[in-house]
């Protein structure tokens, strides 16, 4: 799946224990394709099943993290009847919220730029977000008569409560990166030039952590905003008897005594 240069809409790298994906559509400022989102869930996929890798970072290439989808490419479509648009969401852009709730590993996004529209929901998915000091955001979709279809409706009030989503996304307003960071969209913010690396850094110092505490923390923490206290405190209770028996808490322990960095193997 490569973009009108020829080159992979998505580009797929490593650095230690951490994936990197980058969207890689800079001349359509990383708006999506239909082929471009079934790339994304594979790479994602990939990098869940890959022992060695222990966080993900998702950024976009040039001035944007993406834009949402290709105007184009729908203009384009034979067919826009109810059916096929519902089937055109279930199966392109909203696999990737769901395959991004499946994975156990940490996900970072680092919005360099741009992020609007469904490309906004796309950072909103992820773990956590870094931004660049001139980013942008906006849920654009009032604008041009349309409804969050990507999951922003679910993401959105999560971050910032109802009446902040929804003033949000009737005014379609743009968020630069202070306003973002003050209402909690992202929790970092970064020069430009420093961004990438910033983000590296932390995915690094997370993924150098006891992979299967990591991954146990998400997991608890997503469901406890589901669950009651009670039920909260279960789980953990729970996770609590798988990590005090592996090796990744015996080798953190040692290491703590003995004054070393600890050597993790992961899942």
């Amino acid at each position: 799946m490569t973009s009108d240069s020829g080159s992979p809409t998505i580009l797929y790298s490593e650095e230690g224990h951490v994936a990197l994906l980058t969207l890689n559509r800079p001349d359509r400022l990383n708006a999506f394709t239909t082929p471009m989102v079934q790339l994304w869930a594979e790479l994602l996929e990939r990098a869940e099943a890959d022992s060695n890798i222990r966080a993900v970072v998702v950024t976009g290439a040039g001035r944007a993290f993406c834009t949402g989808g290709d105007t184009q490419e729908m203009g384009a479509s034979e067919s826009n009847t109810p059916l096929t648009i519902k089937r055109r969401l279930t199966d392109g852009v909203q696999r990737i919220p769901l395959q991004l709730e499946r994975m156990v590993k940490p996900v970072i996004a680092a919005v360099n730029g741009l992020a609007i529209g469904a490309g906004m929901d796309l950072a909103l998915m992820c773990d956590v977000r870094f931004a660049a000091d001139n980013a942008k955001m906006a849920e654009s979709y009032a604008r041009i008569g349309l409804v969050p279809g990507a999951g922003g409706a679910w993401f959105l009030p999560r971050l910032v409560g109802t009446a902040k989503a929804l003033e949000l996304f009737w005014s379609a307003e743009n968020i630069d990166a202070s306003e973002a960071l003050r209402l909690g969209l992202v929790n970092q913010v970064h020069p430009g030039d420093e961004l990438l690396q910033r983000t590296m850094d932390f995915a690094q110092r997370v993924a150098s952590a006891p992979p299967l505490a990591v991954q146990l923390i998400k997991r608890t923490v997503y469901e406890s905003v589901r669950l009651d206290l009670r039920a909260s405190l279960d789980l953990v209770s729970s996770h609590m008897t798988i990590v005090r028996n592996s090796e990744d808490h015996a080798e953190a322990l040692a290491a703590l005594k003995e004054k070393r960095e600890g050597s993790y193997r992961g899942r």
